[in-house]
C-alpha cells in the first residue's frame, strides 16, 4: 500500500504541475527547454509539499518503535474484584507490556525517502541557482545565434554570481582561519544548505506575512458583488491605459524595424538578421513592410544599422510583441467579467429567478450548462449561495491564518507546547492515528504554500515579471517563478517541521529526525542561525500582517505612482468612474455589432435562400407550373422588408449619432508615424480600446 500511495502522489503532482504550466505558458509556441525547466522546477517543489506528510507519519511510527524498544518492564499492582465473601479483592503483581505500534497505511520502508529527498532537493537547487538563471538570460537575449545567446547569458550570470562567489570565498577564509573551526566536507555541505535556506526564509516571511492577511480578506470582499464590480471597473481603466501604451510601444518599435528593413539590402550580410526580426513581428506589420519594398528604391536611404543595434532591436521587438499580445488577450476577458458582474447586479433586482446574460451568443453551451448549471441554478448560486459560501470560506481561512501567526511566534517553546499545530500532531500521535497526523500536516503545509505561492502568482514587477493566465506568460517570468518556487519550498518545509516540533535543531528534543531534515545536516553547526535567526525572524510575520491589514504597502505604491485598488482613495474613485464609462462604451459597441449580425442573418434568411432558389446556372429564372413568378415573390419580400426594417435602420442611425462623440477622434497613428491632434487626455488614452 505504501508503494502505491507514493506512486499515486507522484503521478497526481505531475499532472497538477502540467495543468498550471498549460494555463500560464504556451505549450505549442514556447521553447521546449523553457517549458521543461519550468515544469521540472514546479513538479519538484510540489513533490516536496505532498510527500512531506508521509515522511512525518513514517518518522512518528519509527519513534514509537524506538520508545517501545527502550521502555523497561515495570511491575504494576492492580485490583480485581472477586465473588468470594471473605475477600473483596485479590492483589497480584504483573508486568506492563509496551503498547503496540500500528504501522501506518502510508508507511515507506527504510532507504527510500533519504534517496528520494536527495534527488529532489539537489535537483531543485541545481535548477534554481545554475540552470534557470542561465536559461532566463538565454531566453531574453536578442542575439541571432545560439552561440551569441550563450555568450550573453554567461556574461550576465558572471556578474550576478561573481558577487555570491566573492562573499562565499570571504566567509570560507574566515572559517578556515578561525581557531575553533575545523572544516570538513560535511560541515561545508551544511553551511551551503544553511545559507540557501536562510536566503529563502528571508523572502518566505515577507510573502507569508502578506498572504496570511490578503487571502482571507480577498475572499471576504469577493462575497460582495458591488466590490467586485467596482474593482472590475478599476481594472478596466488601468488595462485600457496599458493596452494603449502597449500599442504605442509596438508602433514605435515597428517604425524602427521598418527603417532597418528599408536600409538593409538583400545582398547585405545583415539581411538574415533583419529577416529574423521580421518573423517576430505581427502578420499585419509584416505585410505592410513587404509593401514598402517597391517604394523604398526611389525614396531616401536610412543609415545602415550595426549588428549590435539589430540585437538590441530584436530584444525590443520580442518584449513589445509579448506586451501587445498580453493586452489583446486580457482585454476581452476583462470585458466579459465586467459584463457578467453587471448581469449579476441586474439579476439580483429581477423578480424572475432566472439568470439572463447580456450576450448569450458568446456563452459556452456545453452539457454542464445545459443539464447541471442551468440558468435557474446559476441564479441561485450568484444571487443567494455565493455570498454566504465565500464568507464562510473567508472565516475558515482567517482562523488558519491566526493559528499560523500564533504558532510562528511560540513554536520555539516546547514546555508547555504552545504551537497549535504541534498540539494537534502530538494528540494524534498518542492515539496512533496516522491518518489524522497526515491530514493535519497536509492541510497546514498546503495552506502555507497557498499563501506563499499565490503571492508569487499575484505580484508583478513592472514588465519584467508577471504571471499572466490564458497562455500569455513569457519565458522569463515562467523561469523566474520556477526559481522562486525552488528557493522558497525547502525553508517553508523546514519552518513547518519546526512548527510541529519535528526539527530537533530548533526544538532541542531527543527525537528521531525525519528523512527530510537528515539531508539538511545538523543546523546546530551554526548556532547563531539555528538558535537566533530561525527562531526570532519568523516573529516578523506579526508586524507584516498588521502592515498588510492597513494596506500600507498599497498606499506606498500609490504614492510612487503605481496605483492599487484602495476603497477610500480619491484617485481610485476616479479610475472606477472612468472604467464604468469605458464598460458602457464597450457594451454599446458590442450591442451594435450583435444587432448588425442579426440583421445580416435575417437578410440571408429572407433573400439569400428564397431569392436565389429559382435561378439557373446562366442567372435566369425558370418558372414552373406550380410556382409563382419570382418578381411577384420579390415584391412581397421587399414590401415586408421595407415595413419592418425602416424602423430598425432609423434606430441604428440614432445610435450612430448618439455614439459619434465616442468614435469621432480615434487615437491612431498617421502614415508618417505622428499622432493626430486630440482634445482631451482621457480620449487619447481610451479611444484605441
Amino acid at each position: 500500500m505504501s508503494a502505491a500511495s507514493l506512486a499515486v502522489v507522484v503521478v497526481v503532482v505531475f499532472f497538477l504541475a502540467l495543468y498550471l504550466l498549460q494555463r500560464y505558458g504556451d505549450l505549442r509556441k514556447q521553447q521546449r527547454m523553457v517549458l521543461l525547466g519550468t515544469l521540472l522546477s514546479w513538479y519538484l517543489c510540489f513533490l516536496i509539499v505532498f510527500i512531506l506528510p508521509l515522511d512525518v507519519s513514517t518518522t512518528i511510527y519509527k519513534q514509537c518503535l524506538i520508545d517501545n524498544a527502550h521502555q523497561p518492564l515495570t511491575p504494576v499492582t492492580r485490583a480485581r474484584r472477586s465473588n468470594q465473601t471473605d475477600e473483596s479483592f485479590s492483589v497480584y503483581s504483573t508486568l506492563r507490556t509496551p503498547q503496540a505500534c500500528e504501522e501506518p497505511w502510508s508507511y515507506i520502508p527504510d532507504g527510500i525517502l533519504p534517496v528520494f529527498w536527495r534527488v529532489v532537493y539537489w535537483t531543485s537547487q541545481f535548477l534554481t541557482w545554475l540552470l534557470l538563471p542561465f536559461m532566463q538570460s538565454y531566453a531574453r537575449s536578442g542575439a541571432f545565434s545560439r552561440v551569441g545567446k550563450m555568450k550573453t547569458a554567461l556574461f550576465e550570470n558572471a556578474l550576478y554570481y561573481g558577487t555570491y562567489l566573492l562573499i562565499f570565498i570571504s566567509l570560507l577564509i574566515y572559517l578556515a582561519t578561525h581557531p575553533k573551526w575545523h572544516l570538513t566536507w560535511s560541515q561545508l555541505h551544511t553551511i551551503g544548505i544553511t545559507a540557501a535556506n536562510t536566503w529563502g526564509l528571508f523572502l518566505l516571511v515577507l510573502l507569508l506575512g502578506y498572504g496570511l492577511v490578503e487571502i482571507p480578506r480577498s475572499y471576504w470582499l469577493s462575497s460582495s458583488h458591488g466590490y467586485l464590480l467596482d474593482k472590475a471597473y478599476f481594472k478596466a481603466a488601468k488595462m485600457a491605459t496599458e493596452k494603449a501604451e502597449a500599442e504605442e510601444n509596438l508602433a514605435d518599435v515597428m517604425e524602427e524595424v521598418a527603417g532597418c528593413h528599408e536600409s538593409v539590402r538583400y545582398n547585405s550580410s545583415l539581411r538574415k538578421c533583419v529577416d529574423t526580426i521580421l518573423t517576430k513581428c505581427p502578420s499585419d506589420y509584416q505585410e505592410e513592410m513587404r509593401g514598402r519594398d517597391v517604394e523604398s528604391s526611389s525614396g531616401e536611404q536610412n543609415a545602415i544599422p550595426t549588428k549590435i543595434r539589430l540585437i538590441k532591436l530584436h530584444k525590443k521587438v520580442i518584449s513589445a510583441v509579448q506586451r501587445y499580445r498580453q493586452a489583446q488577450v486580457q482585454w476581452p476577458i476583462l470585458l466579459d467579467q465586467a459584463f457578467h458582474l453587471e448581469d449579476v447586479a441586474k439579476s439580483q433586482l429581477s423578480p424572475v429567478r432566472h439568470f439572463t446574460h447580456s450576450f448569450p451568443s458568446e456563452q459556452h453551451h456545453g452539457w454542464i450548462h445545459r443539464f447541471i448549471f442551468t440558468p435557474a441554478v446559476e441564479w441561485y448560486w450568484e444571487c443567494v449561495f455565493r455570498q454566504g459560501f465565500y464568507k464562510l470560506l473567508a472565516v475558515v481561512l482567517c482562523l488558519l491564518s491566526a493559528a499560523v501567526v500564533w504558532s510562528e511566534c511560540t513554536f520555539f517553546n516546547t514546555n508547555p507546547v504552545l504551537s497549535l499545530f504541534a498540539v494537534f500532531v502530538q494528540m494524534a500521535e498518542k492515539q496512533h492515528n496516522y491518518i489524522c497526523i497526515e491530514m493535519v500536516c497536509f492541510v497546514s503545509i498546503l495552506f502555507l504554500c497557498f499563501c506563499v505561492f499565490s503571492t508569487v502568482f499575484r505580484i508583478r514587477v513592472f514588465h519584467y515579471y508577471h504571471l499572466v493566465p490564458h497562455h500569455q506568460t513569457d519565458a522569463y517570468s515562467l523561469q523566474f517563478s520556477g526559481m522562486l518556487f525552488c528557493r522558497l519550498t525547502p525553508p517553508l518545509c523546514l519552518n513547518f517541521l519546526g512548527l510541529i516540533h519535528m526539527d530537533s535543531a530548533i526544538s532541542h528534543q531527543d527525537r528521531i529526525q525525519t528523512s527530510y531534515t537528515s539531508i539538511m545536516g545538523s543546523m546546530r553547526l551554526l548556532s547563531f542561525i539555528s538558535d537566533g535567526f530561525y527562531i526570532y525572524y519568523p516573529m516578523l510575520i506579526l508586524l507584516l500582517c498588521f502592515a498588510t491589514f492597513y494596506s500600507l504597502g498599497s498606499r506606498c505604491l500609490n504614492l510612487l505612482g503605481l496605483h492599487q485598488y484602495i476603497t477610500d482613495d480619491d484617485f481610485t474613485s476616479d479610475l472606477v468612474d472612468e472604467g464604468r464609462e469605458l464598460i458602457k462604451r464597450e457594451r454599446r459597441k458590442r450591442n451594435k455589432a450583435e444587432d448588425g449580425e442579426n440583421r445580416r442573418w435575417a437578410r440571408r434568411e429572407r433573400f439569400g435562400v428564397n431569392g436565389t432558389s429559382g435561378r439557373t446556372r446562366g442567372g435566369y429564372t425558370e418558372i414552373k407550373d406550380n410556382q409563382s413568378s419570382p418578381v411577384t415573390q420579390n415584391k412581397k419580400n421587399v414590401i415586408t422588408f421595407t415595413r419592418q426594417d425602416v424602423e430598425s435602420e432609423e434606430q441604428q442611425r440614432r445610435l450612430l449619432q448618439d455614439n459619434s462623440s465616442d468614435e469621432g477622434s480615434p487615437n491612431r497613428r498617421s502614415t508618417g508615424g505622428r499622432y493626430l491632434s486630440v482634445s482631451h487626455s482621457q480620449t487619447r488614452l481610451f479611444d484605441d480600446v
